[in-house]
């Protein structure tokens, strides 16, 4: 008989602010095929886990020890006070994304990606993008922190964590406020009106759209198309070739328009809750 099981490699580690984290072989009758890491969350708390890092060596794929594996760690997790499990499932990784389905995560966010071309995309005519202004400023973060907060508590995080998380994250993102390094806020105007906001950010030889929004009543007419090629030429013209973002599961509009710009999808993020 096969028994499948986890051990550790290593004491269960204890950071500073109180998140944990282990390695742990997975093991076949005491035989090593393959390993996992589980963590609880910096961000969300000592209620949410993270399963990474889960490897199982070729000669032992396909015979279900890494169901057995996420399984397991879904069980440590339990045993350290955890209610919800998390994972990141690569883009190209079908059997892994078929397997999560079936284990019951459900899909949160992704990621998606698209190497642009060498020539800045244009503007509609009648759209213009200026920079954000100082005093444009503190209304806009706060819509930020409000608004980020509020798609993760939708999708299962508790309201404590993630408006921690919101908060942590543009504080770690903008520490210089409009003046942070790489790091570009515009409005988009038509015919003279604001009709949406880009917040774009340059790390390493990548950009990220960390945030666009259309503002509701001018939504529906193509603006949100037209800030993404604000963020394409943005990205071009500080000389990087590819443009990153994120995009919530049910998100059907944002997804569909950037699907049809050509992004494609490079890694899932999925939760479970446990019972």
């Amino acid at each position: 008989m096969m028994t499948t099981t986890l051990r550790p490699t290593e004491p269960l580690q204890r950071a500073a602010d109180g998140t944990l984290s282990r390695h742990y072989q997975v093991c076949v009758n005491s035989r090593p095929v393959g390993a996992v890491r589980l963590t609880t969350d910096a961000a969300f708390g000592p209620a949410v886990a993270h399963i990474g890092n889960l490897h199982i060596e070729e000669p032992d794929r396909g015979r279900g020890r890494g169901t057995v594996a996420a399984l397991a760690a879904e069980e440590v997790a339990r045993g350290w006070g955890c209610r919800q499990v998390e994972i990141r499932v690569p883009g190209d990784a079908e059997a892994a994304l078929r397997l999560a389905t079936a284990l019951g995560y459900v899909h949160r966010n992704r990621g998606m990606e698209k190497r642009l071309g060498t020539e800045p995309p244009a503007l509609p005519e009648g759209s213009r993008a200026r920079s954000l202004t100082e005093d444009e400023y503190g209304p806009w973060q706060d819509r930020g922190i409000t608004g980020y907060a509020q798609d993760w508590i939708d999708r299962g995080i508790p309201e404590a964590g993630a408006r921690a998380k919101s908060r942590q994250d543009h504080a770690r993102s903008l520490t210089q406020g409009l003046a942070t390094e790489n790091t570009l806020i515009s409005v988009l105007e038509h015919e003279g009106t604001p009709v949406g906001d880009l917040w774009v950010t340059f790390i390493g030889d990548k950009a990220f759209v960390y945030n666009i929004e259309v503002y509701e009543e001018q939504r529906g007419r193509g603006h949100g198309r037209s800030l993404m090629l604000l963020a394409e030429a943005q990205t071009i013209a500080a000389g990087r070739q590819v443009l990153g973002l994120n995009v919530f599961a049910g998100n059907t509009p944002a997804e569909r328009l950037y699907e049809s710009l050509g992004y494609v999808s490079v890694g899932y993020s999925m939760y479970k809750n446990l019972l």
